[in-house]
């Protein structure tokens, strides 16, 4: 999402006023007339000249526009001859569906957003402030250069000019690097890629409330502490690289809370769980109480189980990253105004959610009704596992024989002089391995072969494997 391609207008469908264009896809992309932008024919124009400049002496800022475009027109008027157009990618791919496009083109950065082919500044209505917004509006429209629109983001509420022209000059110059990358185009083709995840995560979320970010990749770590240098020095040392063995998701706790937070019952503290079922058309999300009785009116159970059921929806939602419908089966409540309380409260944990969405108020069939932007692949991660040891058979070697395996391969080992060895196994073996202090397994081996062995444990690892290692790290094969 946000990338840039040329792409070929491959068929015209007038019935759905649309068109398919070949992005390089499997499957060509989509573009609806309403996504075409008022300017599509300064776009068509500009990536035929861009194409065409030999020279490189192409000046984007005395380009003429050409005139815009109506909003109840036909797809066959704009793009009959079949043309190569400049498109941003507005949907990944979902499901059998290929990529929708956009040619309303923008271009984000931290504090502002720019829009080729236009003069309009726009100030993000987040900021509450009159003065503010009309200080940033004189500030933008002070240091924009020609043929470019600015939409001012939330985060440029406070910051000085000099930072704002920062953040301009450096998009403006990722156009320019568009346009050449243009230059001897042939569609289909990459023009530019979005930032990576780490840096557009940052540029997008990075605020006061960031106190630690830790990577366990060096390039990552280098490429991040640059950006975070770049864009807030003064958060420069709240980057830290992760080099401590362990996998870094086990070591902070976040693999436990995947496995809890994908499966398709989620457990709330208080005893209500959630079912949520996902078919082609839309999700389902089930609400039921369990075990929860905070008290003996069953109408205030039913409210207390919905409100503490909606948080955790409003989480998951974001969480898994679903989208199109949503149906949400709530405890049935027969006041209206606690159904009424139940809408105002997801109303308010929905508020965060970037997502743009929509919500109904709950029917008389107790349902409740969500709409939410879907601009990729919603977050599927399978948490049932099939055995890996038993390959699905059933059946396993006897566990208790599992120490006596290890011990004749480490004899083995020792025999051939391997030195340094380390042997990683699940964590409950690791327990019985290393129970007892000096009367332990490890310390039993130690007596017998004058040599320290290294026990690591691996969540990662089923119940009965192990694997060695030797003194640089490196798996030895049998």
């Amino acid at each position: 999402m946000g990338d840039l391609y040329l792409g070929k207008v491959k068929k015209l469908i007038p019935g759905l006023n649309a068109a398919f264009v070949d992005v390089g896809f499997e499957k060509d992309a989509f573009l609806h007339y309403t996504d075409l932008s008022p300017y599509i024919r300064s776009i068509l124009k500009f990536t035929n000249q861009a194409i065409s400049d030999k020279s490189g002496a192409f000046d984007f800022g005395k380009f003429k526009n050409e005139p815009e475009i109506i909003k109840t027109g036909k797809i066959t008027e704009v793009l009959g001859g079949k043309p190569n157009i400049l498109v941003q990618i507005l949907k990944e791919p979902i499901s059998s569906k290929g990529p929708r496009l956009s040619c309303e083109i923008s271009l984000p950065g931290r504090f502002i957003v720019i829009t080729p082919f236009n003069n309009i500044v726009a100030v993000s209505k987040k900021i509450h402030s009159s003065e503010e917004r009309k200080r940033l509006q004189k500030i933008v429209e002070a240091i924009k250069p020609p043929n470019f629109g600015v939409i001012v983001r939330t985060a440029a509420e406070g910051k000085k000019t000099a930072e704002l022209h920062e953040d301009l000059t450096t998009l403006v110059n990722t156009w320019h690097t568009i346009q050449e990358n243009l230059r001897s185009g042939q569609a289909p083709q990459k023009i530019l890629s979005e930032q990576t995840k780490t840096t557009s995560i940052l540029r997008d979320l990075l605020n006061e409330s960031f106190n630690r970010i830790v990577i366990n990749d060096k390039n990552i770590y280098t490429d991040t502490k640059t950006y975070i240098q770049k864009i807030a020095p003064e958060k420069q040392d709240i980057v830290t690289y992760y080099h401590n063995g362990a996998p870094i998701f086990d070591h902070f706790g976040v693999t436990r809370q995947v496995k809890a937070s994908f499966g398709k019952t989620v457990n709330l503290d208080s005893g209500v769980y959630l079912i949520i079922e996902a078919t082609e058309a839309l999700h389902v999300i089930d609400v039921n109480s369990g075990y929860k009785s905070s008290s003996n009116n069953q109408e205030q159970n039913a409210l207390a189980s919905n409100l503490e059921a909606a948080a955790e929806i409003a989480r998951q939602l974001r969480l898994r990253d679903l989208g199109g419908i949503i149906i949400i089966d709530f405890i049935d409540m027969k006041l209206p105004e606690n159904k009424k309380n139940v809408y105002e409260a997801m109303e308010k944990f929905m508020a965060p959610d970037r997502a743009k969405h929509t919500i109904l108020p709950i029917s008389k069939f107790g349902l409740m009704q969500i709409t939410r932007q879907r601009v990729k692949p919603e977050i599927t991660i399978s948490v049932a596992e099939d055995c890996p040891t038993c390959k699905g058979t059933g059946k396993i070697g006897a566990s208790m024989l599992i120490v006596e395996d290890i011990e004749k391969n480490l004899q083995y080992l020792l025999n051939h002089q391997h030195k340094g060895l380390t042997i990683r196994v699940h964590p409950i073996l690791y327990a019985y391995l290393t129970k007892g202090w000096l009367r332990s397994r490890q310390w039993k081996w130690y007596f017998a072969y004058k040599k320290w062995i290294k026990l690591r444990a691996d969540s990662n690892y089923h119940l009965t494997e192990y694997h060695f290692f030797d003194d640089n790290d490196e798996e030895i094969k049998f």
